[in-house]
């Protein structure tokens, strides 16, 4: 049961990955529970939380960038400030210095306590003083499987199956602020899906750091979940029509959830399978556990399923030592597995990884960038050239709602999670509609679209 509403109203900033967009919907149910108000207007909010990526070097600037903008305000009235997840797990000794602002720290274990964090810091602030409220333990057992996050409206949602990872990757902090793997009761999750959909959710996205080492051990002698069956479970509920995931890891990637993926028609046919380098030393000094023979086998064991579905990727430039032909090695397993798209980073190193406490960040920075723009300029030519093959085809797209240019336009996307635009025409279509469109234009990251009229009955 909700408590009364409290005069104290909260805004909620979040940066980073879709495991962060999940992450503050669940804050929102818990701050909303313990009756605070929650405002999308910052400058009239008396608290301003902000949910931050470790992962990410710019979204690290920004959460900085921001804190210098409140130390401003905080000078002109009493603001309570607070950082939540990866950041505030990884750099808390930082953030809470003798001149910082912030005045609360919860770590992504520790949201159930974030409402008396904040009514003891708002308590502090009117009593002169400032005392600040951290809570950074990781636990070995926090799923809020028993949270139901507080959304707001729309075609997709995200739902977490598993928190943390247990892969150690050396260039990657996720260990270090969300703890090791654990997995969430299947029904929990089934009854979110449920509960989305009853709410007009079309699409479902379940997320974890590693998801297809998901695996839920049921009472003695029933049948163990693993991923593939979690997937199908959800992918089988009545009005979910579309159901992604992300991010799984190439060394473990089980066949039967290739086989769902390439059978059922309600899971999405694209794969998003991060490679990160093409070099062999280099994945074994990220600790990736698979070599780039071992990462191709995988793709043509996906492609010989199914042509069509839709592969993506991660690539970090400029991992340490990273040679020049070490560099190309990556350029030539991209061009030959042929991405829809990728995501192409230059390595930042983090606080507490293993990478920075064995190995010498030494590539340089104009390296790294030109290395960057060489993957990109290959990756937009491929991602035209697969969007070209679309042309004069017909797609079925779940509209999502008005293009980000123009709201004169629609804006949805394929199957294989590709973006299509077209113009409204008052058919009568609606976020959420699953339509027919043939594609008339594309670019390197769009595809172009008319909508197919689709008869009506006796017609």
């Amino acid at each position: 049961m909700e408590k009364a509403a409290s005069p104290y109203r909260v805004h909620i900033e979040t940066f980073g990955c879709q495991m962060n967009e999940y992450d503050t919907e669940l804050v929102r149910s818990l701050l909303k529970a313990e009756g605070f108000t929650l405002t999308e207007d910052r400058e009239r909010a008396d608290v301003i939380l902000m949910n931050t990526c470790a992962i990410r070097e710019h979204a690290h600037h920004k959460v900085y960038g921001r804190l210098a903008d409140l130390k401003a305000i905080k000078r002109q009235r009493n603001l309570v400030v607070g950082v939540l997840g990866c950041m505030a797990q990884n750099l808390k000794t930082d953030l809470v210095e003798a001149e910082s602002i912030v005045d609360v720290l919860a770590g992504p274990d520790s949201y159930r306590r974030l409402p008396g964090l904040i009514a003891q810091a708002i308590e502090s602030q009117e009593q002169g003083s400032a005392q600040k409220g951290i809570a950074v333990d990781l636990s070995e057992y926090e799923t809020y499987d028993d949270i139901m996050p507080e959304r707001a409206e729309g075609v997709n949602a995200w739902i977490a199956v598993m928190r943390g990872c247990d892969n150690f990757c050396t260039f990657c902090v996720v260990p270090y602020t969300r703890g090791r793997e654990r997995s969430r009761d299947p029904h929990g999750i089934i009854r979110e899906a449920e509960h989305l959909a009853s709410r007009g959710y079309k699409q479902v996205t379940l997320l974890g750091q590693n998801v297809n080492s998901y695996r839920f051990e049921a009472r003695e002698g029933a049948r163990t979940w693993d991923f593939a069956r979690l997937i199908t479970a959800v992918a089988d509920l009545p009005g979910i029509e579309r159901v992604r995931f992300t991010s799984p890891h190439p060394k473990d990637f089980p066949p039967a959830l290739l086989d769902a993926v390439a059978g059922h028609p309600n899971i999405c046919k694209h794969i998003h399978l991060p490679l990160q380098a093409g070099n062999d030393r280099i994945l074994r000094l990220m600790s990736r556990t698979y070599g780039h023979e071992d990462y191709l086998a995988l793709v043509e064991d996906i492609r010989r399923r199914r042509s069509d579905i839709a592969l993506t990727t991660d690539i970090i430039c400029g991992f340490c030592t990273e040679t020049e032909e070490e560099f190309l090695d990556t350029y030539r397993v991209m061009e030959e597995v042929g991405f829809h798209s990728a995501f192409i980073f230059k390595y930042s190193e983090r606080k507490h990884t293993i990478a920075a406490r064995k190995y010498p960040d030494d590539v340089p920075e104009r390296v790294k960038s030109e290395r960057v723009t060489r993957l990109v300029d290959l990756q937009k030519s491929i991602s035209r050239r697969k969007n070209e093959e679309l042309l004069g085809q017909t797609v079925t797209v779940l509209v999502e709602g008005d293009a980000k240019k123009s709201s004169a336009q629609w804006m949805g996307r394929t199957d294989g999670n590709i973006t299509v635009v077209w113009e409204k025409n008052g058919s009568g279509i609606r976020p959420g509609d699953c339509i027919p469109m043939t594609i008339t234009r594309v670019s390197a990251t769009t595809l172009f679209g008319k909508e197919i009229p689709v008869s009506s009955p006796g017609q």
